[in-house]
Order: C-alpha cells, then structure tokens, then sequence
C-alpha cells in the first residue's frame, strides 16, 4: 500500500498491514470467525510494530490506558475465554486479579523484560486459543462462566472480536499520540 500524502499522519504502510484482511468473505462459520479474530489479533501486533520504550507511555491523565497494557489486558483476556472457561483448566490472569482489577493497565511499565513477558503471555494464550478452537468439534461447544452464565465457543470466538476491535480502536489514537502513525 503507498504512502498517502496530505493527510495529518503517516498510514501504516507494507505488506503486514493489507494481508490483515485478505481471508475469504464468504465461507465456513468456524473460518470467517477465526479469521477476523486472527486479522483482530494481527492488528493489535500493527499497532504495536516498532515501538519498545513507547509501548507504556500513558494516553492521558488520569487514564493508565497504553499500548502495553493493551497487550496484557488482551493476554488476560484470551487466557480467561480459552483457557479458563472454556477448557475449565485453573488459569488465573496474569496481570491482574480480585485485588487488583486494573492490574493490567496499572502494572504496564516501560523495560525491556516487561515488554518481551507481555508479548510471551499474550502469544501463549493466542497459541492456545488457536488450538482450541482447532481442536473443538463444533462452535456449539459450551461452558459456564461466572459473569455470562452458559456460554459457546461461538459466543466466545464473537465476543473476542469484538474485545479486540473496541481495544484496536485505543491502540489507534495511541499509537498516533506516540508518533503519527494512522491506518486501518
């Protein structure tokens, strides 16, 4: 995709940005939702692409919301549906808990091991995520959860895409905030 000109910022541009929505349109349930999912997931890593140091830095006072903390909250995220509700295996987050809801957005710190554990966590449970769903018989596949009561591998698949497209749309302005860069 070329560089656009004229506009306030510079469009994320290569081949990464337009393979993100190149999956079929029509099709198979179980590949359209993992699809849009997986271009969701691709979008976050966009978002994120060469910054280190400037993955913490806040949005504004008094918000602790950052790219960084994105990334953790979305690792707890898919730990919690995949792991948690779904395969029923004891799985607490990672980076927050009862005593500290907000832990993944508070405890986001800039450092170089603080972003290589975020990356690592949230890889393993997308890995694990993926596996599931590959691994599951049907969409119909049901478990019970705390908050939603009865819930479907469906549901879960739906709801992480729409998880992940409300936190894409942060990690927009963030990203712009740090250096400019825009772009679907």
């Amino acid at each position: 995709m070329p560089a656009v000109t004229g506009r306030r910022g510079q469009l994320f541009d290569g081949a990464a940005s337009g393979e993100r929505f190149a999956t079929p349109a029509t099709g198979d349930e179980r590949v359209l939702l993992t699809d849009f999912l997986a271009a969701q997931r691709a979008t976050l890593e966009l978002k994120c692409a060469g910054l280190e140091a400037e993955l913490a830095l806040r949005s504004v006072e008094p918000s602790t919301l950052s790219l960084l903390g994105l990334v953790r909250h979305l690792a707890d995220m898919e730990r919690r549906w995949f792991r948690r509700v779904l395969a029923g295996q004891h799985a607490p987050a990672l980076f927050s808990s009862d005593a500290d809801p907000d832990g993944d957005f508070d405890g986001a710190v800039s450092g170089p091991e603080a972003v290589a554990t975020a990356w690592q966590a949230w890889r393993d449970e997308v890995a694990f995520a993926r596996s599931f769903t590959a691994a599951a018989p049907h969409l119909d596949v049901e478990a019970d959860d705390e908050w939603r009561g009865k819930v479907s591998l469906r549901w879960v698949l739906i709801h992480m895409i729409e998880e992940y497209a409300r936190h894409n749309g942060h990690a927009d302005l963030l990203r712009e905030r740090i250096d400019g860069a825009i772009g679907v």
